[in-house]
């Protein structure tokens, strides 16, 4: 009853320019029925926006008045600042978490409007939930039978959808090779996808005939089998009973046996359309569109509830039904006129978590002097970049033991060793996933809901490309859930910029997936990287998500120029030493012209500073300062403190990514410290050719006599 007054009202407060959501779960009311089967605290939920009953009915069970329920429910629909859902963003199906009870990844999830986005991260928390038992020894329950279990629903038309199928896949790769995922996929089949008609293929998509006949004899008799092991539960979806038999059958089934199962709700009609701007007169004939309208499960669920159970009478029905259609026109009445957003600030402050606090390095401004020196008066051991990342990994695996690494390929080293030895030191927390980044991502969404610590390795920076969209799931969580549902992690992507392995798909320098609540970094050098990647642990444990991006190029550098051994840099023991996202590296320190650059820029700035020398174009390096920006997505405090003093008379912004929109990320500095005031009037910028990579070849690569050239212009007046 309250699903259909909501809808009623959302329509109406559409029409009145006060509600801005009007996708129905009218048709669909009976599967308030699996609000009832799962543990309303401790078993995950995500659901189709059609599935709101099922919300209801656990929020209910959790002891919630029905008055409240449905004031925030008219929050969401009229986006007040209220709603303790999205704090007044969007209009998502879900309840307020209580922050002060660990639920160990249980509770309600919010699902965003992209069709089934919310699967890969439901599987995710399946595998997660054995996983963070195991390492961090939970004792949540006194039998078996209260395993927890990931429930997620999707309509019909999103089995198509390709974070379904990745999902779908995932689970069944799990049961494939008997691994421990309690993931419960609920699909409802109203027959249409808005106008597209599905025509039953949910059902063709997961019925699996045997090979073999049932009967020997009869060849044309067949037995319906689960699909790769999966088994599949059919329901009536008008029939509350059945939905609730059937849902029960399949969540049993997973909580005991720790493994996917799947429910297919059938016989649903679809009534009003699947919003009120959907224009069902346009693809259906009038008398269907009638048909389905007049097709009441809400009258024959109250005949049920009556002529078979008992449970109220037909009086009482009625009373209940217009008692909720007063409190959702109150509701509705008293939302609208609530507080909405109305400040960037307001949307600012939500994108991401508050930034940790970690102890401060002496200096703000790093310089060239403490670069590749170890502790004073000892004798240090200096590596390459890759020997201290794995050491690093190890440092924070070792202090914590929610810390956990997955990615492809990484248990045996991964494909530049970074994680080589790991596997063997850390049983169980470093973890192969079959080749696909959507599932990868929505995994570690997953794992960092159910208090994890995940760190992701992404093999190649291309393949991001791969599961952008999962990527950008898990970057607006924080600022769609009212920062609820933070997912701290951080994120390692490997083959960026030079090299000639793998042509354009493993040397690919463009970082053009850098959306809101993403911490971007870019390290030089294996002291820095040590001390950054600490930071970036700390940040992921806070909520924040951190993106690091690695150059090839630098794993293995030894020699900054002939074999001068100079890009050797000694392990920074002391584990308080922290590397925020302000602190930059300056190499100089007197100069008039200044270069800023990142990663491999920074090797190529050194590098074109000596042949400048060379050349005789400057006199000497001290007449050029080159500072290292590790921290790429916003404007680091060390660059603004370097030129506030006004020392620079001209800065090269020298990016190694490609030139023009889309593709680089020092363009940005450029417009912010424009927009401060602290850009001086002579600059210029520098980037890679925008084109691709050709295997073998180097040349379409940011290199010395780029930023040699550069300089000249810039100087040259």
């Amino acid at each position: 009853m309250a699903t259909f007054h909501l809808h009623v009202e959302s329509r109406i407060a559409s029409l009145c320019g006060q509600g801005f959501y009007t996708i129905g779960p009218c048709g669909e009311e009976m599967l308030g029925s699996i609000g009832h089967v799962l543990d309303p605290q401790f078993d995950a939920m995500a659901l189709h926006y059609r599935h709101l009953s099922a919300s209801i009915v656990r929020q209910l069970r959790l002891g919630r008045s029905m008055e409240d329920i449905i004031m925030d429910r008219a929050r969401g629909y009229t986006v007040s600042k209220l709603d303790p859902v999205t704090g007044g963003v969007h209009c998502a199906i879900g309840s307020a978490r209580d922050m002060s009870k660990d639920d160990f990844g249980g509770g309600d999830y919010v699902v965003t409007s992209t069709l089934a986005s919310q699967c890969p991260p439901a599987v995710g928390r399946a595998l997660g939930f054995s996983i963070a038992d195991t390492i961090l020894k939970r004792n949540k329950y006194e039998s078996n039978s209260k395993k927890q279990v990931s429930f997620v629903t999707i309509g019909d038309g999103s089995v198509h959808n390709a974070h379904f199928l990745s999902a779908f896949n995932l689970a069944r790769h799990a049961r494939f090779r008997k691994t421990k995922c309690p993931v419960v996929f609920g699909v409802s089949d109203n027959g249409l996808s808005i106008s597209y008609p599905t025509d039953g293929y949910a059902d063709y998509l997961f019925t699996k005939y045997a090979a073999r006949p049932k009967d020997q004899h009869d060849p044309s008799s067949k037995v319906i089998m689960d699909r790769d092991g999966i088994p599949i539960f059919k329901a009536n979806g008008c029939d509350m009973m059945d939905v609730y038999d059937k849902t029960f059958q399949a969540v049993d089934y997973s909580r005991k046996s720790s493994a996917p199962s799947l429910i297919l709700y059938q016989e649903i009609t679809r009534r009003f359309g699947h919003a009120a701007t959907d224009r069902q007169h346009a693809y259906l004939d009038p008398s269907v569109v009638d048909q389905m309208a007049e097709t009441d499960v809400i009258e024959s669920g109250i005949m049920q509830a009556v002529e078979h159970y008992g449970a109220l009478t037909y009086g009482e029905a009625m009373d209940r039904f217009e008692e909720i259609g007063v409190l959702s026109r109150s509701a509705f009445n008293s939302a609208a006129d609530e507080p909405k957003i109305s400040t960037r600030d307001d949307m600012i402050a939500k994108v991401s978590q508050p930034m940790a606090q970690v102890p401060p390095l002496a200096a703000g401004l790093l310089t060239s002097h403490d670069f590749n020196q170890g502790d004073a008066g000892k004798r240090v051991k200096k590596d390459v970049m890759r020997k201290h990342m794995t050491r690093v990994i190890s440092e924070v695996m070792d202090s914590d033991p929610k810390v956990v690494y997955i990615g492809e390929d990484v248990e045996h080293g991964g494909y530049y060793l970074v994680t080589e030895g790991l596997a063997k030191k850390f049983p169980g927390r470093v973890i192969d996933f079959p080749p696909d980044e959507t599932t990868l991502l929505g995994a570690a969404m997953g794992f960092s809901q159910v208090g994890l610590v995940p760190i992701v390795e992404i093999p190649y920076s291309k393949y991001l490309d791969c599961g952008a969209d999962m990527f950008y799931e898990l970057a607006i969580s924080n600022w769609l859930t009212n920062a609820q549902r933070p997912n701290g992690m951080v994120v390692r992507i490997q083959g960026f910029d030079k090299g000639v392995f793998g042509g354009n798909f493993h040397t690919h320098n463009m970082i053009n997936h850098v959306p809101p609540g993403v911490d971007l970094l870019c390290y030089s050098n294996g002291t820095d990287y040590v001390r950054g990647f600490r930071n970036a642990v700390a940040q992921a444990k806070n909520g924040r998500v951190v993106v690091l991006v690695d150059c090839t190029n630098l794993l293995n550098l030894r020699h900054l120029h002939d074999k001068d051994r100079g890009w050797e840099t000694p392990y920074p023991t002391n584990q308080d030493e922290f590397m925020s996202f302000d602190n930059v590296r300056r190499f100089g320190n007197g100069g008039k012209t200044l270069i800023v650059s990142y990663g491999n820029g920074v090797v190529t700035a050194l590098r074109a500073r000596q042949n400048l020398v060379e050349k005789k174009v400057i006199q000497s390096e001290d007449c050029v300062d080159i500072i290292d920006c590790p921290y790429i997505s916003d404007i680091p405090g060390g660059l603004r403190d370097a030129l506030s003093i006004g020392q620079y008379e001209h800065i090269l912004f020298s990016d190694i990514c490609k030139e023009g929109p889309g593709s680089n990320v020092l363009s940005s500095y450029v417009v912010g410290l424009q927009k401060e005031g602290i850009l001086p009037a002579r600059w210029s910028f520098v980037a890679a050719p925008r084109a691709y990579n050709p295997l073998g070849n180097v040349v379409t690569f940011l290199n010395e006599d780029d930023v040699s050239e550069a300089f000249v212009r810039l100087t040259s007046n």
